[in-house]
């Protein structure tokens, strides 16, 4: 399934505990529909110490912290509007372009870019 939010895009939560916190998606997982965004929904394990696999070292445990995936339907991509960042939909635009042949030839082709809908500008 195709997802409208990549990796490194500006999202902000618009639902759940961390509603309103913006953030870069680290990790996009489409079969799940699920984003990981830093510093949102941050859950903690708690991890023994374990051997590293050679016998000679032990790696620490501890209380670990870590992003845990959100639904995509929970975020909502960030555009600059302004001065502001505001959340907006995504939406497809076909546009031109040419592309260079192996054999030096030039060829018009169309692709399919990604524009705010909140001001129509490409992302």
């Amino acid at each position: 399934m195709a997802m409208s939010i990549k990796k490194g895009d500006r999202v902000k939560v618009i639902a759940g505990k961390d509603k309103g916190t913006i953030g870069e998606v680290i990790a996009v997982n489409p079969q799940t529909e699920r984003v990981t965004v830093s510093g949102v929904n941050i859950i903690k394990r708690n991890k023994k110490d374990r051997p590293d696999g050679t016998g000679r070292q032990v790696v620490k445990g501890g209380i670990m912290s870590y992003e845990a995936p959100i639904h995509v339907s929970n975020v909502a991509l960030v555009t600059r509007v302004g001065t502001k960042d505001v959340p907006t939909r995504v939406g497809f635009k076909r546009v031109e372009s040419e592309r260079k042949r192996a054999d030096g030839s030039k060829v018009t082709v169309t692709k399919s870019v990604r524009i705010a809908r909140k001001n129509g500008k490409e992302i």
